[in-house]
């Protein structure tokens, strides 16, 4: 049986203007990410970045997207699992998370979020 590798990001943390509401785009919100990127590891012990991927790569990813309001959560999931996999086609699945911590929502105590995940 094949072994599998998950790289993994955990409690990214961003201030970022995303959302349909213009004072979301305004003053922004706080949104934390976690992602899981699956890949098939070669068979011997890995020794060298270029026989993984680059967790560093796969941040500089989630940052840019971060950076670039759209109206939708899941646009933006959707969007950044493209990335992933446009830049690391050994991927073979990709689950993202995404909350908005502080939702404008009237009298809502609590966050939003989506979760995408997409196999390869």
């Amino acid at each position: 049986m094949a072994a599998l590798m998950t790289i993994e990001l955990r409690e990214l943390h961003f201030h970022a203007f995303h959302g349909l509401y213009p004072e979301e785009r305004k003053t922004g919100n706080e949104f934390r990410v976690a992602l899981e990127v699956d890949y098939l590891p070669p068979e011997e012990v890995i020794t060298q970045i270029n026989e993984t991927l680059n967790y560093a790569s796969l941040y500089v990813i989630v940052e840019s997207a971060m950076r670039k309001p759209v109206d939708l959560l899941e646009t933006l999931v959707m969007q950044i699992t493209d990335s992933i996999h446009t830049n690391f086609p050994q991927a073979t699945r990709i689950k993202i998370s995404l909350h908005k911590l502080h939702p404008p929502i009237v009298g809502f105590n609590g966050e939003v979020g989506v979760v995408y995940e997409k196999n390869y």
